[in-house]
C-alpha cells in the first residue's frame, strides 16, 4: 500500500479535527540523552497525520514486543501530540521499561526514569478526567513505578503521598497493589521512626485492611491476610490498640465464622489472647462451629474467669480437633498440653497430672525446655513419702530426694532449650540447697552418695544421691 493511501485509511478512523499549523518539532536525539520540550501552557497540540501514523506504528510494535522499533515513533507522538490518545501512556510505560533495561550507564537510567515520571504527569494533564482511569488511578501507577525505579530513596515519602491520593480518590476501587505497597511504605516509615509514624501506620493499616475486606474479589483475601499478618508482627499492634480496631468488628460479625477464626489467629499471633475481644470472637465462633481455634480461645477465656476445669476441658477439645496435616499441628498440640499442665500445677495443685500433661507436651515438642522446667517444679512441690508409710523423721529426709529429681529436670531443660538456660540455672541453684545433707545420708542406709536412687511414690524417677553443698 502506498504511503498516501495508508494516511487516508488511518485518518478515516480518527474523528474530524481542526488542522492548525504543525508545531515546531521538539524532539532532539543525541548519543547521551533524549530532550523533551513541553509546548507552551496555552498551546493545545495539533493532531496531525504524522501523529496518527506514528501512533499506529508504535502501538503495533509494542503488541509484537518490538520495542526498539516502537521507541522513535512513540517519542515523536509523546512530544508533538500528547493529547492524541491514552495509548501513548499505556504503551509508553512499557517502552520506557524496556528502554531502562537497555541503558548501560546510571546517567541514562536516571534520564529514563525521570522521563517515566513525566509520562504520568502528561497523562494527568491531558487525560486526568478520564471516567475509568482518572487522575487518582494514574497517581497510583506513578507511585508504583517510583517504588520500582527509585530504590535509593529509602522511605519513598513521595510515592507514599501519591499512593494515598490514589486511594483517597479511588476508594474501594483502588488497585490492590496500590493498597499493598502503600501499607508496606507506611510500615517502613514506622520501623524507621516509630515515635513519629506509629499512629499514622495504625491508621493506614485500618484503611487498607478495610478496603481489602470489602472486596468481592476472592484473590484479594490473600492480600488482606498478608496485610493483617504483617501488621501483627510489626510491633505496632499492642493489645489495647488491637481491641480499639476490632471491638466493633466482632460485634458486627458474630455470625461470620470465617471472620471470627481469622481474627482469633491474628490475636494469637500478636499474643493478645487475654483480650476480651479475642474471647468474644472465640465464644461466637465456638457457638457457630466448634474448631480447634475456637476451643483454645474458650479455654483461655475460662482461665481468665478462674474456671480451670472448664479451661482443661476446652484445651482437650482443641487437641482432639487438631488437623494433623497442619504444619503447626505438633506445636499447637504441645502448647495445649503445656497449658493443661500449667493449669493443673498452678490452679489445681495436681502435680501428678501436671507432670503427665507436660510429658505429653514433650512428645510433640521434645525441645521445649519449659516442659522440663514444669516437671521439675512439680517434683519440687511433691511429698511422696508420708508419715503413715515410714517414721516421720525418715519421711522428712526421703522427701528431700525429690529435689534431686527436680534438678535433673532443670538440667534437661538447659540441654533442650538454650533460651531458658538462665532460668534453669536459677532453679538449680535455688533447689540444690534443699538436697539431703551428708548427715541425712549417713542416717539412712538406703542413701549412698554417688549411687543410684529411685525416688518413691508417684515421682518414680531414677536419680543420683548427692549431698547439699
Amino acid at each position: 500500500m502506498k504511503k498516501s493511501l495508508l494516511i487516508i485509511v488511518l485518518c478515516a478512523t480518527v474523528p474530524a479535527l481542526a488542522i492548525a499549523k504543525k508545531p515546531k518539532k521538539v524532539v532532539e536525539e543525541t548519543s547521551q540523552q533524549t530532550v523533551v520540550t513541553e509546548p507552551a501552557e496555552d498551546e493545545i497540540p495539533v493532531i496531525t497525520e504524522e501523529c496518527t501514523i506514528n501512533t499506529s506504528l508504535f502501538n503495533e510494535s509494542v503488541k509484537n514486543k518490538q520495542f526498539a522499533d516502537a521507541y522513535e515513533p512513540w517519542l515523536s507522538v509523546f512530544n508533538e501530540c500528547p493529547n492524541y490518545s491514552r495509548v501513548i501512556y499505556t504503551q509508553g510505560s512499557k517502552i520506557l521499561d524496556w528502554k531502562y533495561t537497555q541503558a548501560t550507564t546510571d546517567e541514562e537510567k536516571h534520564q529514563i526514569r525521570d522521563m517515566l515520571m513525566k509520562l504520568y504527569d502528561k497523562r494527568i494533564k491531558w487525560f486526568g478526567d478520564d471516567a475509568k482511569y482518572p487522575t487518582p488511578y494514574v497517581l497510583g501507577l506513578k507511585g508504583l513505578d517510583y517504588i520500582q525505579y527509585f530504590p535509593e530513596d529509602e522511605l519513598k515519602l513521595t510515592a507514599y503521598n501519591w499512593l494515598r491520593q490514589s486511594i483517597d480518590g479511588m476508594g474501594n476501587k483502588s488497585q490492590v497493589m496500590v493498597l499493598v505497597k502503600y501499607f508496606e511504605l507506611s510500615m517502613n516509615m514506622y520501623k524507621a521512626d516509630a515515635n513519629k509514624y506509629a499512629d499514622q501506620f495504625v491508621s493506614d493499616y485500618t484503611l487498607v485492611s478495610g478496603i481489602l475486606a470489602a472486596s468481592t474479589d476472592a484473590s484479594d483475601a490473600q492480600w488482606k491476610d498478608y496485610v493483617d499478618n504483617s501488621f501483627a508482627v510489626s510491633g505496632a499492634a499492642d493489645c489495647t490498640k488491637m481491641d480499639e480496631l476490632y471491638a466493633t468488628f466482632v460485634k458486627e460479625n458474630t455470625t461470620n465464622l470465617d471472620e471470627m477464626l481469622k481474627l482469633m489467629k491474628l490475636y494469637r499471633r500478636v499474643n493478645c489472647t487475654e483480650s476480651e475481644v479475642y474471647f468474644a470472637a472465640a465464644e461466637a465462633a465456638h457457638k457457630l462451629k466448634p474448631t480447634e481455634e475456637s476451643a483454645a480461645g474458650c479455654a483461655k477465656m475460662c482461665l481468665k474467669k478462674n474456671d480451670p476445669q472448664g479451661a482443661i476441658a476446652y484445651f482437650k477439645q482443641a487437641i482432639e480437633m487438631i488437623d494433623i496435616t497442619d504444619p503447626e499441628a505438633n506445636k499447637n498440640r504441645a502448647d495445649y498440653y503445656y497449658n493443661i499442665a500449667m493449669t493443673q500445677y498452678k490452679d489445681l495443685g495436681n502435680y501428678y497430672e501436671a507432670r503427665n500433661s507436660a510429658r505429653l507436651s514433650l512428645e510433640s515438642d521434645p525441645d521445649a525446655g519449659r516442659s522440663y522446667i514444669l516437671i521439675g517444679l512439680c517434683y519440687a512441690a511433691a511429698k511422696p513419702y508420708s508419715n503413715g508409710d515410714v517414721p516421720a523423721a525418715k519421711a522428712a529426709i526421703l522427701n528431700k530426694t525429690v529435689f534431686w529429681a527436680a534438678v535433673d529436670q532443670f538440667n534437661k531443660a538447659k540441654r533442650a532449650d538454650s533460651s531458658i538456660v538462665d532460668l534453669a540455672n536459677k532453679y538449680i541453684a535455688d533447689f540444690s540447697k534443699y538436697f539431703p545433707t551428708r548427715e541425712d545420708i549417713f542416717d539412712l542406709p538406703e542413701l549412698v552418695e554417688g549411687e543410684t536412687f529411685i525416688v518413691g511414690g508417684w515421682v518414680g524417677e531414677r536419680t543420683t544421691c548427692r549431698a547439699a553443698k
